[in-house]
C-alpha cells in the first residue's frame, strides 16, 4: 500500500490504497517511517503523492484505535511523527483530492506543496475530542498566523487549494492532471542542487527544532490521555456507527 521507488536522487513515496482513499494504517506508517529514515543513499529529495482524487484520508480509524489500545509512544504513527522531526533531507509533496487529518498536517513539515484544484484540506481532531498531532499546533500558527490556524485546527474549517496556498502551507495550484509532473520537477530541481550545501541551507531554514520535537511529545502526551476521555470515547462512537450506516 506504500509504493517506494527512487530516480535522480528522488525517493517517490506514493501512498496506494485507493478503495479507502488511503486511510493509513499501522502498516502504511511503518513504511512510511521507514522510508524517511532510510540512510541516504543517494537520495536528495522525497516526493510524497497519493491516487487521483485522494492525497489520503486521513487514519483507518478501527485501525488506529486497535493500534492505540496500548499506548501510543511505541506505535507506527509516532515513529512516522518522529520521523518527519528528524527528517533531514527536503521533502515535496503532490496532493490531489482529500488531505484529511494527518494528510494536512504532514505538509508543515514538506518544503514545497503542489496541489490541486480540487484539493481539500481538513483537519477534523476536536471532532473527535482530540488534539493537534505533528507539531501543527506549532508549525501551523507560524506559517498561517493564529487566526486562520485556529480555524483550521480547532474549528476543522476545510480549506481550498487556493486558500491554503493564501495561508502559506501550499506553494503552487495546478490541474489535477500536472500535480504529480510539477512536483516531481520540484523535487528533480532540488536533488540537482549541490547536496551539502542544499542540507546546510534547508537547516538554516528550519532553525533549531528541538522546540518542534518537544511540541510535537507534548501533543502525542495530550493525544493519548483525550484517546482515554469520554469525550473521545462517545465520538469515535458517533463515528463508527456514521461509518457502518454509510458502508
Amino acid at each position: 500500500m506504500i509504493e517506494i521507488e527512487t530516480s535522480g536522487g528522488v525517493q517517490r513515496i506514493r501512498l496506494n490504497r485507493p478503495d479507502k482513499k488511503n486511510a493509513l494504517t499501522g502498516e502504511m506508517y511503518a513504511a512510511l517511517a521507514e522510508a524517511l529514515e532510510r540512510p541516504g543513499d543517494g537520495v536528495r529529495a522525497h516526493l510524497l503523492s497519493g491516487v487521483p482524487g485522494a492525497f489520503t484520508a486521513g487514519n483507518d480509524i478501527g485501525d488506529f484505535l486497535a493500534m492505540a489500545e496500548g499506548g501510543m509512544q511505541e506505535t507506527p504513527v509516532v515513529r512516522f511523527l518522529r520521523a518527519l522531526a528528524h527528517c533531514e533531507t527536503p521533502i515535496v509533496a503532490a496532493v490531489d483530492g482529500l488531505a484529511i487529518g494527518i494528510g494536512t498536517t504532514l505538509l508543515f513539515h514538506c518544503d514545497m506543496v503542489i496541489a490541486s484544484r480540487r484539493s481539500v484540506f481538513r483537519t477534523p481532531f476536536l471532532d473527535l475530542g482530540l488534539v493537534p498531532e505533528a507539531g501543527a499546533s506549532l508549525l501551523a500558527p507560524r506559517t498561517m498566523g493564529h487566526a486562520r490556524a485556529f480555524e483550521l485546527l480547532c474549528l476543522g474549517e476545510p480549506f481550498d487549494a487556493a486558500r491554503a496556498q493564501a495561508a502559506g502551507f501550499v506553494n503552487h495550484v495546478v490541474a489535477e492532471d500536472e500535480v504529480e509532473a510539477r512536483a516531481l520537477a520540484a523535487a528533480s530541481a532540488i536533488a540537482a542542487k549541490p547536496a551539502e550545501a542544499m542540507r546546510l541551507s534547508r537547516a538554516l531554514l528550519w532553525g533549531d527544532r528541538a522546540e518542534l520535537r518537544s511540541r510535537m511529545e507534548e501533543e502525542i502526551r495530550l493525544f493519548t490521555e483525550r484517546l482515554a476521555s469520554e469525550e473521545a470515547k462517545a465520538a469515535f462512537t458517533a463515528f463508527m456507527a456514521r461509518s457502518r450506516k454509510g458502508s
